[in-house]
């Protein structure tokens, strides 16, 4: 694939943003930089929702996908290939092949960033992915609750076993708590903490015309570290 570059977004837990956070930096970067997003969640795909996204993606002769380009930014989902309101149920080998399809299969223009919205978990879908292409550079995205803290440790210690770098996180206060994040584990782990999303209904609401300070600071900073 022409990419320059393969940045992952993700959490063993759910509901802590990471799909909205994709996109949103997706969307910052896509003002200077050719991007693609990989919707990597087969189960709950979210980013054909987030863009809008209500055509399903095409298949030329060859068999490969051609991904759908909303808001400049390219993007493919499993949500564009499935009915939208049916469940995958699908078994480990059968989500590994889906996920292989959409990396392998997608014909992704000459791109500077491709982002890869990473599922929930630790399980097939991360295997996959990390055996399936190079991904240089891992996001956690967590929320100040403990629970969420508690399940970034098992997303760190996968990719460690992984040997995924680990570029740093952010903190997503999805819910307005005025809580402060633990940030003691990270510190210990060397994490490095690219910045905050406040709560905004804009981002929480998702608009995709709607342009996060939050957002365009933490693009910035990845920029600036990759």
């Amino acid at each position: 694939m022409p990419i320059k570059k393969i940045i992952a977004f993700g959490s063993a837990k759910g509901g802590v943003g990471k799909s909205s956070i994709t996109a949103s930096i997706a969307l910052c970067l896509s003002k200077t930089k050719s991007v693609g997003v990989l919707d990597a969640d087969i189960y709950g795909p979210n980013q054909n929702i987030l863009f809008e996204i209500s055509e399903k993606a095409t298949f030329d002769d060859n068999k490969s996908i051609r991904p759908i380009k909303k808001n400049n930014i390219e993007v493919i989902s499993i949500g564009s290939i499935l009915d939208q309101d049916k469940a995958a149920a699908w078994r480990g080998p059968m989500l590994s092949r889906a996920i292989k399809q959409l990396i392998n299969s997608t014909e992704w223009s000459d791109l500077d960033y491709l982002l890869i919205d990473m599922p929930p978990g630790t399980g097939d879908a991360y295997l996959t992915v990390f055996n399936e292409i190079k991904v240089n550079h891992f996001i956690l995205v967590t929320t100040l609750n403990a629970l969420a803290i508690s399940d970034a440790k098992k997303t760190i210690s996968l990719l460690e076993k992984l040997d995924v770098d680990i570029l740093g996180y952010i903190s997503n206060n999805i819910i307005n708590f005025e809580d402060v994040l633990n940030k003691n584990y990270f510190i210990e782990k060397n994490i490095k903490n690219l910045g905050n999303f406040n709560f905004d209904k804009n981002i929480y609401n998702f608009d995709i015309n709607y342009e996060s300070q939050d957002a365009l600071d933490i693009t910035t900073t990845i920029e600036a570290n990759v």
